[in-house]
């Protein structure tokens, strides 16, 4: 029961630091947009990955919402810093 419990909290702790991640790119998308651009290719592979497990996360047979909900914000701010930055 302790281990299922510890589970449960391991896995919502990292869905909320995985979204965090993929939003600490506003800063970025910041600086691209005033001028500074950064390096497309490491939000690009970032957006591609999350794209391929938010896909992975759905076609489960058994669905895993919070995997898809915890890398689909990857792909938005993904590929908006991508496009900001080039």
């Amino acid at each position: 029961m302790k281990t299922q419990k510890f589970i449960i909290y391991l896995s919502w702790t990292a869905t909320i630091m995985s979204i965090l991640m993929y939003v600490s790119y506003i800063p970025q998308i910041a600086d691209n947009l005033s001028g500074v651009k950064g390096n497309p290719i490491q939000p690009l592979v970032a957006s591609i990955n999350c794209g391929l497990w938010v896909t992975y996360g759905l076609i489960k047979e058994h669905r895993d919402w919070p995997l898809a909900a915890a890398n689909l914000p990857g792909i938005v701010f993904g590929l908006i810093t991508f496009i900001t930055a080039i």
